[in-house]
C-alpha cells in the first residue's frame, strides 16, 4: 500500500483539467474514476493509491499553484515521458523542462516538466535507460 492516500490539485475549469488529466495521466497508466455526473475528476493507476484529485476550491476562491511545489508522476520508459510533455502542451499546458536527462539528480533520472492550464507544476520522471 502507497504511503500517500491522495493529492489534490486546484482547478478553476474542472472539464477542461478533466481533457487535460485525461490525456497526460493516460499517457502514463493512470485511469480516470467512474464519479457521478459533475464530479470532480479523479485517477488512480491499476486501482491504487494515491488517488489524484483535481477539485475547485472549496472556498469559491481561485485555485493557485504553490510556488516551489510540483508533482511526479513515475513513467515507466522514456518514450512515456516525451508523450506526457506533448500531450501537456497539446492540451493546454506550459513547457517548464523539455524531456531529457537529469544527471544531477541520478544516472538514470530522465525527465519532462510541464504545468497545467491552470498552473500546477507536473513532472514526468522516469528511472530506468529504456
Amino acid at each position: 500500500m502507497s504511503v500517500l492516500s491522495h493529492i489534490t490539485l486546484g482547478t478553476n475549469d474542472s472539464e477542461r483539467a478533466g481533457r487535460f488529466y485525461d490525456a497526460v495521466l493516460g499517457v502514463l497508466g493512470f485511469d480516470r474514476l467512474a464519479k457521478p455526473a459533475g464530479a470532480p475528476p479523479a485517477y488512480e493507476r491499476d486501482g491504487r493509491m494515491p488517488t489524484i484529485y483535481i477539485y475547485t476550491p472549496e472556498d469559491g476562491r481561485p485555485a493557485t499553484w504553490g510556488n516551489g511545489t510540483h508533482v511526479a508522476f513515475v513513467a515507466e520508459t522514456r518514450a512515456q515521458v516525451h508523450r506526457f510533455h506533448e500531450l501537456a502542451l497539446q492540451h493546454g499546458g506550459m513547457d517548464e523542462g523539455q524531456p531529457g536527462p537529469r544527471p544531477h539528480y541520478g544516472d538514470t533520472y530522465y525527465a519532462a516538466y510541464v504545468r497545467d492550464p491552470d498552473g500546477n507544476k507536473l513532472q514526468a520522471v522516469c528511472y530506468t535507460t529504456g
